[in-house]
């Protein structure tokens, strides 16, 4: 069946969805975040695209952008430069992003600020934070720093043109709704009783503890290959460090 055809936003504004290859994780640690922060900056510098929000998830982000140049085009630069950083500083090779990211056309300043309240909600639907400030790797402290005054590197005007007050921005980000914009497929996701249960039969035995690490390793690989499941929950149930589980599935 053959692609359908992007839409075109009459705007130059997408909200954009990348994904790692296979549901893989993007970013092993903090510092990998940080890293495709510099390059994403880096490429808004060289091409002069408008950046209005970001999101960065441990298998995928979000972007809202307004194009320069063609959008595909400024995907490709944003992410090739942390690729080829990815793969060296891990020693793996080939693609790292799926390869048909997704995409939508903003076409108005409401639908905008709507799309922006579901980026900067990202980790509080994960569960990984109580609060939108909470979360380092989102545009929304960003958007605070500039309504104190402060310098910072995203397109903030428009998003300050249509919330005067920085208590109005706040209240419409954490107000609760179902708002539902461009996504990939829910994936299915086992709980840690049922992940505990898959591991029990690849071992066929309760003690997980009894076994040398380099078993233990080579379960862990097993597991993260055959499910798909993330660092973090693996590290949960395993009872080990998040690092330890990304050196060991790397």
């Amino acid at each position: 069946m053959a692609r359908q055809a992007r839409k075109r936003s009459a705007t130059g504004i997408y909200h954009v969805m990348l994904r790692g290859i296979d549901k893989r994780n993007i970013f092993l640690h903090d510092n990998d975040k940080m890293i495709f922060m510099k390059k994403l900056l880096k490429a808004k510098e060289n091409v002069n695209f408008g950046l209005y929000g970001y999101c960065l998830m441990d298998n995928h982000i979000h972007l809202l952008i307004h194009e320069s140049e063609e959008i595909g085009v400024s995907i490709k630069r944003i992410t090739v430069g942390y690729v080829l950083w990815h793969n060296n500083r891990y020693g793996r090779v080939g693609h790292l992003f799926q390869n048909r990211y997704l995409s939508e056309p903003v076409e108005s300043e409401g639908y905008l600020v709507h799309v922006l309240r579901y980026i900067h909600q990202n980790p509080l639907k994960a569960n990984m934070v109580k609060k939108p400030e909470d979360y380092r790797w989102s545009s929304y402290n960003d958007y605070i720093s500039a309504y104190q005054g402060d310098v910072i590197n995203i397109d903030a005007d428009m998003v300050m043109a249509y919330f005067k007050e920085k208590k109005d921005f706040e209240e419409f980000t954490n107000t609760q709704n179902d708002d539902k914009f461009v996504d990939f497929e829910p994936e299915d996701k086992f709980t840690d009783e049922a992940l505990e249960d898959i591991i029990k039969k690849k071992i066929d035995s309760d003690f997980l503890h009894e076994k040398s690490i380099g078993d233990r390793n080579k379960l862990i690989k097993d597991i993260y290959n055959s499910t798909g499941v993330s660092i973090r929950q693996l590290g949960r149930v395993f009872g080990v460090d998040k690092s330890i589980i990304a050196k060991v599935v790397k």
